[in-house]
């Protein structure tokens, strides 16, 4: 079979050859990945060939010069876990982190938990859809039933609240709202504007 699959070969994928290396340069302008993969593509016609003869030769051969080159170009956009998992090989500083590093940072994570659970209803839902959720802000629009412009507004009190609260104190005194530009109405509640 295998002399029978030599002739086969040369008589109708290797009579396209230059026809495949123009398609080819086409898409890769670089001389030597044509050559290579001209190559792979004669490898995978070839391989295929010997479990099947294809009916239409050359459509088989541009098809799976098609398909190779989808292939390499799918890979070479994705990064290898691997390459870079070994800091040391890529003289990449790399801290341990130490138990009061680790400590402190749960301490900030709760406090902006708690920043966050303070927060007027419609401004909560606002901030967390929006920035933990990363929605666009007009499904955040869509989904809270209001308009991109009561968003814009929930979110920049929401922020304004949170930043005020922690790092100002109790965003509850009057002298936190009045920095997150909120006022108080005649009953000593916040109003919410927005």
């Amino acid at each position: 079979m295998s002399a029978e699959l030599d002739s086969w070969f040369i008589r109708e994928v290797l009579v396209h050859e230059q026809a495949l290396e123009r398609y080819l340069r086409r898409y890769r302008p670089h001389r030597d990945d044509v050559h290579d993969l001209r190559q792979d593509v004669y490898v995978r016609v070839y391989e295929a060939a010997g479990k099947g003869l294809p009916n239409a030769p050359k459509s088989f051969l541009f098809a799976t010069a098609r398909n190779l080159m989808t292939d390499r170009l799918r890979r070479s956009k994705v990064v290898s876990i691997f390459t870079m998992g070994d800091f040391d090989g890529q003289n990449v500083l790399v801290e341990d982190v130490s138990p009061e590093r680790e400590l402190s940072g749960r301490q900030a994570l709760a406090r902006l938990a708690e920043a966050l659970d303070r927060l007027p209803d419609r401004c909560r839902e606002a901030v967390w859809l929006r920035r933990v959720e990363d929605l666009p802000q007009k499904a955040v629009a869509q989904r809270m039933g209001v308009s991109e412009k009561t968003v814009e507004k929930h979110l920049a009190k929401g922020m304004r609240l949170m930043a005020a609260w922690y790092y100002g104190g109790d965003a509850g005194s009057g002298e936190t709202r009045r920095a997150a530009g909120e006022d108080d109405d005649r009953s000593g509640q916040q109003t919410d504007r927005a």
